[in-house]
């Protein structure tokens, strides 16, 4: 008995260290979650947390109820990692890196909620408190597309910096932990202002999508912004089955 007790130690101090992203609510087709390079098949209200990769394939969906609410979904093809997670009353902050594929969010923030998103793709980074919108991730360049409330985008490559010279502050100041997700200093560029032409500029800071939004990132840091089509944008199988589960919630 005293050595069965010793064993458990460190499995349930492991579990406890992990922080919960979510649960998956509904895996449709062939849906895999990965843990320390372990695949396996994907379960309806399986948890998941930080850490965890959820990769889908061809015909294949995946929502993800977040802890304290709000909808990730990932479309076919597609691989979302689960970097962070910080979950409490009032503030709740998501981290999740889309390596290929789509990604829809829908997330609105309860009343004095303060409530960020991020997901971030080979070339850019999206980010919300309360809103919708889809990311599709490319090596050479990504998109997002606004379709509710304001996202606020940056180049992928800033992101990355920004947030070392976080950890590098805050351990500085203290080694006890990780620090808390934040943005940096935005600029809001409201519908319909968009760049001169297409990929002339090089996207230096955080930029704010109003609703109809869409801005494609390529891997230099150049973008190009504009309204996109809505009815065409609707279309699309992926977006419909968004929009259907979204207006059934």
């Amino acid at each position: 008995m005293f050595t069965r007790t010793i064993l458990l130690i460190p499995l349930i101090i492991n579990l406890s260290a992990q922080q919960p992203f979510g649960k998956i609510t509904l895996p449709l087709g062939k849906v895999e979650v990965s843990q320390n390079n372990r695949w396996s098949k994907a379960k309806p209200n399986q948890p998941v947390f930080q850490g965890n990769i959820i990769r889908t394939q061809p015909k294949s969906r995946c929502e993800i109820t977040l802890t304290g609410g709000g909808k990730v979904r990932i479309g076919e093809n597609s691989e979302l990692e689960l970097n962070d997670a910080d979950v409490k009353p009032m503030v709740k902050n998501f981290n999740a890196n889309l390596k290929k594929g789509n990604v829809w969010v829908s997330a609105k923030a309860a009343f004095g909620e303060k409530k960020n998103i991020a997901i971030r793709t080979p070339t850019a980074v999206a980010a919300i408190r309360g809103t919708k919108y889809r990311a599709k991730a490319g090596d050479d360049e990504s998109s997002v597309k606004v379709y509710d409330g304001k996202v606020d985008v940056n180049q992928a490559k800033n992101y990355i910096e920004e947030r070392k010279e976080k950890i590098k502050g805050f351990g500085q100041k203290n080694s006890g932990g990780a620090p808390k997700f934040t943005l940096g200093p935005v600029t809001e560029i409201k519908a319909p202002t968009q760049v001169s032409g297409p990929f002339e500029v090089t996207l230096e800071e955080w930029v704010t999508l109003a609703e109809g939004m869409q801005i494609n990132i390529r891997s230099d840091g150049k973008y190009h912004m504009f309204e996109f089509d809505k009815a065409k944008d609707a279309e699309d199988e992926f977006v419909k089955w968004n929009q259907e589960l979204d207006a059934g919630n």
